[in-house]
């Protein structure tokens, strides 16, 4: 069980990120996460669950496109022209958290957990997942307009499963 975040997470997310955590420490790899729509959220659930948080290398929340330029080394021009909430973005995330780190596996999430600029779809988000030795992963998912907090749990869901299937 998480410490910190049990009273808002569903039990199965807890539960999945515990046991993403033994998977990884089972196969002693570590994992790294390039946040920005979900804040560090993502982060914060992997170093909540006491006895496996040593599995989670590092996190960047790179909320503006400035942050993902800087701490993840991806071009402006290229977030500008595929913009922030794309798949080459997102993948681009992934890469930059990846080589940024000294992590084996690192997740990206970029989206819109609310409403955005005009003509942006609330709850567009796109994930990114890499490992080392592998073709980077991709997944966009459309959640709806359902709010800043269930988007932000459903991104959880998604990165968990996104990051179990990495370990595989």
């Amino acid at each position: 069980m998480t410490e910190t975040l049990s009273p808002v997470l569903p039990n199965e997310v807890e539960e999945g990120a515990r046991k993403l955590l033994e998977r990884a420490c089972d196969r002693e790899l570590t994992l790294a996460t390039a946040e920005s729509c979900t804040g560090g959220l993502l982060a914060s659930l992997l170093t909540d669950v006491e006895g496996a948080s040593h599995a989670f290398e590092r996190g960047f929340v790179v909320y503006t496109n400035e942050a993902k330029s800087e701490l993840l080394g991806i071009p402006l021009e290229m977030i500008e022209r595929e913009n922030a909430v794309s798949e080459p973005v997102a993948r681009a995330m992934a890469e930059g958290a990846l080589k940024a780190s000294r992590a084996d596996v690192a997740l990206s999430v970029t989206g819109f957990a609310g409403a955005g600029a005009p003509g942006d779809e609330p709850g567009l988000v796109h994930f990114g997942c890499a490992r080392t030795g592998r073709p980077t992963t991709h997944r966009e998912m459309h959640f709806g307009d359902v709010g800043r907090g269930p988007v932000r749990i459903e991104c959880l869901r998604t990165a968990l499963k996104m990051l179990e299937e990495a370990l595989a």
